[in-house]
């Protein structure tokens, strides 16, 4: 099978020195409800995009559904106001989740790759984004009626229209991952998979070996666990395995003292360390982590430091 690496090369960035961290932009805009985008909040938005760009990363994340298509648009403006700044960028979106009452009243919420709405979810990006040209455009959550048929039919059309440069897929199974690449002349690139420290199946299930094998990137969102890896997060008092995690934020924050960095980007590289080649998914909206994560790129853990964050985060002992 004839896979790739999502790489800047791969996604035609090849002049870039970029991150090899995603900036992910579901949160930008602060709301999940269009109406409350005021101009405060997209000046925000803006910032935290800014923010992003000045740090360095050059490959950002978006979804259709990410405030309805709002996180999309915002995003436009700000390269409409950045002249230059797309030749600089890899753009990354999402499609195939369908809200309830979407296109009727009684329609329920969920997944559709259907051809037609492939096709107009991708018209309805490009649009929102302002740009001509998709540089990764992945299915959102696997859908049981998925037909990889007419899957290929869409992605050919867009591939050949110009509008997509590269392909891939979230939260999909191995198994779902190769019945839609059989039916396929593009190699999907990348599977976007829930992955961090209290959350690390994939590493013992052979999901990452497997995607190494196929050599489609894994690209890790929430890596830092909705913020309980990052510096100076923690554990919720109710949560029901409190100790086993308190246990393990203090063996990366010890590791991090060690390095003499800080916790994200100890939980960062760590995740990046695995030889499938993890791409987190950088999702803060805070300007000061976002650089802060940026540290975890070239940060190299000895292997010995790794089995101490793997041997926390199992609480039990290797076989």
């Amino acid at each position: 099978m004839s896979t790739a690496m999502l790489t800047t090369a791969t996604l035609g960035r090849s002049d870039l020195e970029a991150t090899r961290l995603i900036y992910g932009c579901m949160r930008i805009v602060g709301t999940w409800n269009p109406a409350e985008v005021d101009a405060e909040r997209r000046e925000r938005a803006k910032a935290s995009i800014r923010a992003a760009v000045e740090a360095g990363y050059t490959h950002f994340d978006h979804a259709d559904i990410y405030c309805r298509g709002m996180c999309e648009q915002v995003f436009g403006e700000y390269l409409a106001e950045s002249p230059g700044l797309r030749e600089r960028i890899v753009i990354t979106t999402k499609c195939g989740i369908r809200f309830p009452g979407d296109p009727v009243n009684d329609a329920p919420h969920r997944y559709d790759f259907s051809k037609q709405h492939i096709l107009d979810s991708a018209a309805k990006s490009l649009q929102r984004l302002g740009i001509e040209t998709i540089d990764c455009y992945l299915l959102h959550r696997p859908d049981v009626l998925m037909h990889p048929e007419q899957i290929a039919e869409a992605f050919d059309e867009l591939h050949r229209q110009g509008k997509v440069r590269h392909f891939g897929v979230s939260n999909f199974t191995i198994a779902q991952l190769r019945c839609l690449q059989a039916a396929l002349d593009q190699p999907l690139v990348c599977n976007q998979i829930p992955l961090h420290p209290n959350r690390f199946a994939a590493i013992e299930d052979d999901t990452l070996h497997e995607l190494h094998r196929l050599r489609v990137t894994p690209t890790a969102w929430s890596p830092v666990g909705g913020g309980m890896f990052a510096t100076g997060g923690r554990v919720p008092a109710e949560h029901a395995d409190r100790e086993r995690l308190e246990a393990l934020l203090a063996t990366l924050d010890a590791e991090a003292e060690r390095l003499g960095t800080n916790r994200t980007a100890v939980t960062l590289a760590w995740l990046m360390q695995h030889p499938a080649g993890v791409q987190p998914i950088v999702g803060t909206t805070n300007g000061e982590r976002i650089r802060e994560a940026v540290s975890a790129d070239g940060l190299t853990l000895e292997r010995e430091a790794w089995y101490r964050i793997y041997l926390a985060a199992r609480a039990r002992k290797l076989p």
